[in-house]
């Protein structure tokens, strides 16, 4: 009679298939930090001045001329600049806060020629 292996070859196969779909390498979530849609302007304005200065966001995507450039809007200006500093500082919650008009969001805010990056 022949002797039966615990772990065959097509087990291991089996095996690391299994690894792939439970634990393997996925892709990671896209995701913004943005202004919330109930923040105040004038705290939304303090805010923007503050992560394109001291928190050396890089702003000039939102100046004159530049692709997300917007005046009509302090949301869509703060929610650039706000996921301009979330990206150079680390990807983590309390790096979108803001005096707590941010919040983070898996829907791509990214409106006409102004294109908002998530990495």
């Amino acid at each position: 009679m022949r002797k039966r292996e615990p772990f065959s070859p097509c087990h291991f196969f089996l095996l690391l298939l299994l690894c792939g779909f439970v634990g393997g390498d996925t892709p990671s979530r896209e995701v913004w930090c943005v202004a919330k849609n109930n923040a105040e302007d004038a705290a939304l304005q303090s805010a923007v001045e503050w992560a394109c200065g001291a928190g050396g966001a890089d702003c000039g995507a939102i100046q004159g001329g530049g692709p997300c450039f917007d005046p009509s809007s302090v949301q869509n200006t703060a929610s650039y600049a706000f996921n301009d500093y979330f990206r150079k500082h680390a990807i983590a919650e309390e790096n979108c806060n803001f005096g707590n008009n941010a919040a983070i969001t898996s829907l791509n805010p990214s409106f006409g020629n102004c294109k908002f990056p998530s990495r």
